[in-house]
């Protein structure tokens, strides 16, 4: 039972204090018995060696308590040879497979790995970590990163189990010990082979360990014999020939332990005569060769593995040859001596081959700066390429960091191989340099570019290889290597565009997403705004489909502030005129409020200051959206409304009801007064808002339909407000089209006959099978019951047959059957079966409501009609318009087809002759058109063909009723292209098409044409246009519109170009500039012209440029002259004020001298850290401002001294922080006694002639990594060990 003392808060106050003061006031023998001894205080380490005597080491308080610790971190190293590698793509190593191989093992098993290369383009991977992740790691490296082999060992059935082991345990532990895949057969399989798959060197092991586990259950017939690893070779022979030849001999089977597995016993197993025989065949030879002869032979290390040959094999040639074994050291082994052993006649000619195989190849190296390495190497190694073809055996290998190549490969190829690569490197040693450049890593991002853009244009333009160190490293240095001007070049713009974003922010901006539309504009000229007012600040908008809010702003940190709450401003203007309102119009008058080229709705947009949004074409919404201030809508409003009234007979009719009947027409969701405007032709039906009070309901639409919703309406309205009454019942949806009829004829007649209204659910609605009958009680109630029989005799399922003729089945069933479920869906439901394919009947079977049942048939028979009065009719197009007739996704022939109900066929595409295209096809319509003469078929030659005949890729084939087909033949021909031109100068073509061709694109998409603009070696003034005939002549106009505006730019552009210059002296140009740029960009702001400063370089220093119309330069011209004028009048004084008072006349963030700066239109310069004056001030500006500026700095002087001089008198009598005498007190702030420290008896300097320690001595109390020097001294500490 050990004891634990425990150190609470106060025992520790008073062994820091020293003894309590009744301890102190005692007798010094009571103290002496309460301090512990030195020995026990401190015991002495064990010695390292056995006393002389060899006696035992005393067991003290070091090592009874402290046991020996093992680490819990294990390190093996896995060989791979080039010809086991899985990847062998050695231009790949560090990035190719096998690194992320590596990678992922690490993440799985969670060991660390390292991999090298070996001369030999072996791997070497060094797997570290707790001993189950490195054996998990070593099975994951054998199966990924070196090929697999398989093989089979055969063991009886009844010992599997045993390789199985308890819950598979045995076998998981083999397999991982193994680094192998073990199958082993299921029990009901009668196979006795066990399948290992693995490396070769693992089938060795695990086969082994099978089989050893196999003979330890056969206890009848095995037998163990401890042979000498090294006699090994010996019982096997070369290439395992020898145990091969004893196991057939004997029938035994023998066991004996493979190279790599360091084990001695050899197992014999089978029956036991053959196992007597083989154990005595085995011991015989290893009588022979147990006293054979053996020689140490020194052979360098990195030569072994020439001798040793691929697999082994050199080993076992020699054995073969000389019969002589060859022993080489292990590979993690420092020795470099190899044992030859066997008979001495043999010797000689053994050690002849192994010297002659370690002297086959030569190692040598060529100088060259590690930098240089991969130039030499080449793109995709083609340099080095270029050599090993030549000289294939030789290897060359980089070693990173190095300034050498190491060249390995047979003696007589490596002196040429050396002699190249010497000349390679003094070449480019020669032409080429580099240089480091320093660059905070937060820019490196911005220095590669999107997509590396911008580092892939300075190595184009400088022709120079960039090295930017990845995030990861945190490397400021960026490396240049090329060319020694192109180095030059690049650092310097990879220095300055770092320089520039080194004073720039980024700041993100939350604006809703909705508000992004109309800050860019339509064609995104209000961004444009923007950047041109804030040319500094990049602005990047979010991915429409990312639904992102951040809107990010990048540029110098003022002018992204500003740009910020500009933006801010135009988003709070855009919340104001937020209100937005929905106008329904007619789709068909929808292009017409566009207008030609977007003309009308332009307008509207300009002059009410308004957002109007169209729906889509492929839309089926009327509703157009206006968004801008409330009334600036109304107006806009009231403008397209009668753009739409101009263009039709539409009415528009306000109906007086009031308005707490409205909810009550609207309906729920709106059903009511939806089923009136369908009803009515589509009518727009607006009731004012809800709460509004009014009772004006308005109607629009054609002047019969307007009409005809109205008495609807103030006849529902006046069923409501008297006997209104509502019914509702339920029925299958799939028998609402069947109830409402063809053109809602059958639903017409139920209301006519009763006057209720019968509302049916719409696809929104969650009841699908629910009908609202609305109306009087008596209306409701007839026209319930009449819909009740209806529904009940839909319910009343019958079966009938029809005859239709087999040629017609295809048409019904084709397109999977789309014709059938057409026919279910508007008649209730009906089946209809048409017999199987091949049966050859005509027979159809239809099921369904009795009344459905016979309108499905009536269907079918006027569709059977309609196919038997079908024709086919030819029309001849060219084919290269068929794909513009078909327009795009063959939106224009759908059309053709649904509105003349006809079937339209289009050739197959030919290219040409070659493929199928004129003679060939013309020769066979000739053969089946002539037909048969007399039973036989008569062939003429093609020769005789019509050469005006038609070509089958021309011809499109259309089917239906004749006068059907007709109509869609003219509406084919009608879509044909037609082709003008319009002549354009050549040099405006390339604004026409606009940039990576958006312009000529819009256009084409705008007027519905195809533009061919001449090719620019052509020098065309020619363009052409095709398109429909109807299209041409809007796309010429739009065409010439655009040459004009063009025209007008280009003129606008020459007078804009207009340049003067104007002499000012350099000293002047920051005060023309400004604080931040703020007086010349208001210059250029007000006069809109560009000014340019001279740059660094320039030889005139003194030259100003000004560019735009010539009276706008000459207005800003003297602009800047009248401001050179007044700083020419300005004078400089320096004064001397107390460098003490500076930071207060600053004040905080330099609020006090801008101040002082604007209050005196004058210029405060105070000076820099460490100048040679600091309390000299330098004022700048008009004399008489310049006195005053002094006067009041003087002053402000006067009274920051008073206050500077106080505080300094009241510091004397401060106490100084950090007193010793401090120390006294203790946490309370009461006076603590004096310590006496931590006493001990028995101390080394108080029992003998040793004094204590000196703290203030170095040898005594030695720095860490400081010599020490050798002394014979004794010491307190006791014995010195180093």
């Amino acid at each position: 039972m050990s004891s634990v003392a425990v150190l609470t808060q106060e025992s520790f106050n008073e062994h820091r204090s020293g003894l309590v003061a009744e301890q102190a006031g005692g007798s010094s023998t009571a103290g002496d018995e309460e301090a512990p001894a030195y020995k026990d205080a401190f015991p002495p380490l064990p010695e390292k060696a056995a006393s002389p005597e060899g006696t035992q080491e005393p067991v003290n308080a070091w090592t009874s308590k402290i046991r020996p610790l093992k680490s819990s971190v294990i390190t093996q190293v896995f060989h791979v040879p080039l010809e086991e590698r899985k990847y062998k793509d050695i231009n790949q190593f560090g990035e190719g497979d096998q690194a992320k191989v590596c990678v992922d093992i690490m993440h799985k098993t969670g060991a660390h790995l390292e991999l090298s290369m070996a001369k030999d383009q072996g791997l070497s991977i060094m797997v570290s970590g707790k001993l189950d992740a490195v054996m998990k790691a070593r099975k994951e490296i054998v199966s990924r990163l070196q090929t697999q082999a398989s093989a089979t060992v055969a063991i009886p059935k009844e010992h599997h189990r045993f390789v199985i082991g308890k819950n598979g345990e045995k076998l998981q532990e083999l397999e991982l010990k193994t680094a192998t895949k073990i199958q082993i057969p299921r029990p009901d399989d009668p196979s006795n082979h066990i399948k290992i798959s693995g490396t070769k060197e693992g089938l060795e092991k695990a086969k082994h360990e099978i089989l050893l586990i196999s003979a330890e259950q056969d206890k009848r017939a095995v037998e163990r014999v401890n042979i000498d690893k090294v006699f090994h070779p010996f019982i096997t022979g070369a290439y395992n020939k020898l145990v091969a030849d004893m196991m057939q001999e004997t029938g035994a089977r023998i066991n004996v332990p493979p190279p790599s597995v360091n084990k001695t016993e050899i197992v014999i197993t089978g029956e036991k005569e053959q196992v007597a025989l083989a154990v005595a065949m085995i011991k015989k030879i290893y009588e022979g060769k147990k006293n054979a002869t053996t020689i140490a032979v020194e052979v360098k290390k990195s030569q072994h593995k020439y001798v040793i040959g691929p697999k082994g094999n050199t080993l076992q040639e020699i054995l073969e040859k000389t019969g002589v074994s060859v022993e080489i050291p292990p590979p993690d082994s420092n020795s470099e001596t190899v044992i030859l052993r066997g008979e001495p006649d043999r010797l000689g000619q053994a050690l002849t081959e192994v010297y002659a195989k370690a002297n086959s190849y030569t190692v040598s190296s060529v100088v060259a700066p590690s930098w240089l390495h991969r130039f030499i190497i080449g793109k995709k190694g083609q340099n080095l390429a270029k050599i090993t073809q030549q000289m294939p055996k030789v290897h060359i290998e980089f070693t990173e960091g190095e300034d050498k190549i190491t060249l390995e490969g047979p003696t007589k190829d490596m002196q040429m191989v050396q002699s190249q690569m010497e000349a390679i490197v003094t070449d480019l040693v020669s032409r080429m340099d580099y240089r480091e450049i320093s660059v905070d890593p937060r820019f490196h991002r911005h220095l590669i570019g999107k997509g590396g853009a911008n580092i892939n244009r300075i190595k184009d333009l400088h022709k120079v290889s960039v090295r930017i160190p990845p995030d990861n490293e945190k490397s400021h240095l960026i490396r240049i290597e090329g060319d020694p001007q192109g180095v030059q070049e690049a650092s310097k713009e990879l220095l300055e565009l770092a320089s520039r974003m080194e004073n720039e922010r980024t700041k993100d901006l939350i604006i809703e997403q909705r508000f992004h539309r109309a800050i860019i504009g339509q064609k995104g000229e209000k961004i444009k705004d923007v950047r041109d007012k804030f040319p500094e600040v990049i602005i990047n908008f979010p991915d429409p489909a990312a639904k992102s809010d951040i809107v990010q702003l990048r540029g110098p940190r003022n002018e992204v502030e500003k740009c910020s709450k500009f933006m801010a401003k135009m988003v709070a203007e855009m919340v104001e005129n937020g209100f937005f309102l929905s106008v329904p119009i007619f789709k068909q008058f929808h292009k017409n409020i566009i207008g030609k080229g977007g003309a009308n709705i332009k307008k509207i947009r300009e002059e009410t200051n308004t957002r109007i949004d169209l729906p889509a074409e492929n839309s089926n919404s009327e509703m157009i959206v206006i968004t801008g201030k409330k009334e600036n809508c109304e107006a806009a409003r009231i403008r397209i409304l009668a753009i739409q009234k101009e263009l039709a007979n539409i009415t528009e009719m306000e109906v007086s009801i009031p308005s707490k009947l409205h909810n009550s027409l609207i309906g729920s969701k709106g059903r009511f007064v939806r089923s009136i405007m369908e009803e009515c032709g589509g009518v727009h039906i607006h009731f004012p808002t809800e709460g509004s009070g009014i009772d004006t309901v308005t109607i629009r639409g054609p002047a019969e339909e307007v009409e005809k919703a109205k008495k609807q309406l103030l006849s529902l309205a006046q069923d409501k407000q008297t006997k209104s009454h509502t019914a509702e019942l339920k029925a299958k949806p799939e028998y609402h089209k069947f109830l409402i009829g063809k053109g809602g004829g059958n639903i017409r007649k139920v209301r006519d006959s009763t006057g209720a209204r019968i509302i049916f659910p719409t696809p929104e609605d969650e009841d699908q099978e629910l009908i609202t009958v609305v109306g009087t009680e008596e209306a409701v109630r007839e026209a319930q019951k009449e819909l009740e029989e209806l529904i009940k005799s839909l319910d009343n399922v019958v079966e009938d047959v029809m005859n239709v003729d087999p040629k017609h089945h295809r048409y019904f069933v084709a397109r999977r059957g789309q014709v059938l479920r057409d026919i279910a869906d508007e008649y209730g439901g009906v089946m209809v079966s048409f017999p199987r394919s091949g049966a050859n009947s005509d027979k159809v079977a239809l099921k369904g409501a009795k009344d459905c049942v016979e309108a499905a048939k009536k269907r079918m028979l006027e569709i059977i009609e309609d196919l038997d009065a079908q024709v086919t009719m030819e029309c001849v197009i060219p084919q290269k318009f068929h794909r513009s007739i078909m327009g795009p996704k063959g939106s224009r022939i759908q059309g053709i087809t649904r509105e003349h109900n006809v079937q339209i066929k289009f050739p197959e595409r030919v290219d040409g002759p070659g493929k199928g295209g004129s003679a060939a096809p013309l020769a066979e319509a000739a053969v089946q058109e002539n037909g048969e003469a007399n039973g036989e078929v008569v062939e003429e030659p093609a020769a005789h063909v019509d050469p005006n005949a038609p070509k089958k890729c021309d011809v499109i084939v259309l089917s239906g009723r004749k006068e059907r087909c007709e109509a869609a033949v003219e509406s084919l021909k009608a879509l044909v292209p037609v082709t003008t031109e319009v002549e354009v100068p050549f040099e405006l073509h390339r604004y026409i098409i606009g940039q990576k061709g958006s312009g000529i694109r819009k256009m084409m998409d705008e007027f519905e044409v195809n533009i061919q603009v001449p090719a620019p070696e052509l020098q065309s003034d020619i363009i052409s246009i095709t398109g429909l005939a109807n299209h041409l002549d809007r796309a010429k106009e739009g065409l010439l519109e655009r040459v004009k505006e063009l025209t007008a730019e280009q003129e606008d552009r020459s007078l804009r170009s207009f340049k003067l210059t104007i002499t000012v002296d350099p000293k002047y140009h920051p005060k023309i500039i400004g604080r931040k740029g703020a007086i010349i960009t208001n210059i250029r702001t007000e006069h809109e012209v560009n000014i340019q400063f001279p740059d660094k370089n320039d030889d005139n220093q003194d030259q100003i440029t000004i560019t735009g119309y010539e009276h706008k330069a000459t207005a800003a011209k003297d602009a800047i002259q009248a401001i050179v004028d007044e700083l020419e009048e300005m004078i400089s004084e320096d004064i001397t004020l107390d460098a003490r008072v500076h930071a207060r006349i600053i004040g905080a963030r330099g609020k006090g001298i801008r101040k002082i700066m604007d209050e005196f239109k004058v210029d405060l310069r105070f000076p820099q850290p460490g100048a040679a004056d600091p309390n000299q001030v330098f004022v700048t500006g008009r004399p008489e401002l310049v006195d005053e500026a002094i006067d009041h700095l003087l002053n402000l002087e006067e009274e920051y001294m008073a206050d500077v001089n106080e505080n300094e008198s009241k510091m004397t009598y401060m106490k100084p922080t950090g007193d010793r005498g401090a120390s006294s007190m203790d946490e309370g702030g009461r006076e603590r006694g004096s310590s006496k420290g931590f006493v001990v008896r028995e101390a080394p300097w108080q029992t003998g002639s040793e004094k204590a320690p000196d703290m203030s001595s170095s040898e005594d109390f030695p720095s860490f990594g400081a010599p020490v020097a050798a002394t014979n001294k004794a010491s307190p500490w006791g014995p010195k060990r180093f």
